[in-house]
């Protein structure tokens, strides 16, 4: 559920905002400038788009003040604003990002999963000899590679390292892309809803200023430089300061969602405890003397391919690979064989029409 949230929900979020930043028509031109007339409107629009624009942060709305950000300019500090050039760029990359760690499983698991499950996939109402014989195979298929799968589980569990990773470090990522600001965006937020009308000042027009300034110098008639200040209206940051308080909040929670995925995974692998729990609560395998068997005499990764397995397959049909599996395990019977090459071979002939694709 929480490998999911990263490359299906979270990169879905990041292509879709990317989308809307882009939709110009959703909200007219991003940039809307006014000057003293002497330079042309689409001049300035491009020019203060391709350069930046900047506010004053020392001059809140008030008296005298016709909107927060904006006054006299001389020897004010300036805070520049550019990253509207880039919020799409940022975006689909982010994207690309929470979907990369899927994409490395995929090509580290290989479809093992669903191949070696193929027609025991789903709810199966009734037995026949075709699903017995296909489950007799499966759990031959376990018993010949037992201890073998350490390496499988090596790649699943370094993806979700690198899922905690892209959370937490998306975060700061987004800090530095908004010069600081990110880390404490949501809370100031929070904040501001609560303080009185007169004292508080928005936090996201802040940081996505609707209204900004632009400088524009071209030479006069007679070689001089000329200075000509501009009125520049972001309309697309009417869109910005959603998506980004937004992504503040689900950032915030998938970083914790994913810590907690990565200590349960701890105790999966330090545990055995855990995986008792696992197959009791989770599979509802309670045979005594086959859960002692199936913790004591399996590794990590012979335990991931079955979790994995469990959760492609039927409670009923699962439960009872397991019985099987337990039983061999701990009467000895069928003992693991030497490791063979191809031993899918006979219990899959038509290997080749299956996809590559897992479901984790």
């Amino acid at each position: 559920m929480v490998f999911r949230m990263h490359y299906r929900i979270t990169a879905a979020i990041m292509f879709l905002c990317c989308i809307l930043v882009t939709a110009n028509n959703l909200i007219g031109d991003p940039i809307s400038c006014i000057n003293d007339g002497v330079i042309p409107n689409h001049v300035i629009n491009t020019y203060c788009w391709i350069t930046y624009t900047f506010t004053l942060p020392h001059t809140p709305a008030g008296k005298g003040i016709s909107h927060p950000g904006l006054g006299n300019d001389y020897g004010e500090e300036k805070r520049h604003h550019s990253y509207y050039q880039w919020v799409p760029f940022m975006l689909f990359f982010q994207g690309v990002l929470f979907y990369l760690p899927h994409w490395i499983w995929k090509n580290w698991e290989e479809g093992k999963v669903r191949m070696i499950s193929d027609g025991m996939r789903g709810t199966l109402a009734t037995i026949d000899d075709s699903r017995t014989n296909r489950q007799s195979r499966l759990v031959q298929y376990l018993m010949d590679t037992l201890h073998m799968h350490n390496t499988y589980s090596f790649g699943y569990f370094f993806c979700e390292i690198l899922n905690f990773i892209n959370a937490v470090g998306n975060i700061f990522f987004l800090d530095t892309f908004l010069g600081g600001a990110f880390l404490t965006y949501g809370t100031d937020v929070v904040k501001f809803s609560n303080m009185n009308q007169e004292d508080r000042t928005d936090p996201m027009i802040e940081v996505f200023p609707r209204l900004t300034k632009c400088t524009f110098h071209k030479f006069g008639a007679s070689g001089t430089i000329q200075t000509h200040d501009s009125l520049c209206v972001l309309a697309l940051n009417i869109l910005n300061e959603k998506i980004f308080i937004f992504l503040w909040f689900w950032l915030i929670i998938l970083a914790i969602v994913s810590g907690l995925a990565l200590v349960y995974s701890a105790a999966v692998i330090l545990l055995p405890s855990t995986r008792e729990t696992i197959l009791k609560r989770r599979f509802r395998f309670g045979t005594p003397n086959g859960v002692e068997a199936l913790v004591r005499k399996t590794q990590v990764g012979d335990f991931l391919l079955l979790h994995l397995l469990g959760q492609n397959m039927s409670l009923r049909v699962f439960g009872e690979v397991l019985d099987e599996l337990a039983r061999r395990l701990h009467f000895g019977s069928n003992p693991p064989s030497a490791p063979s090459t191809i031993e899918m071979a006979p219990i899959y002939p038509d290997i080749d029409k299956f996809s590559k694709e897992t479901e984790t």
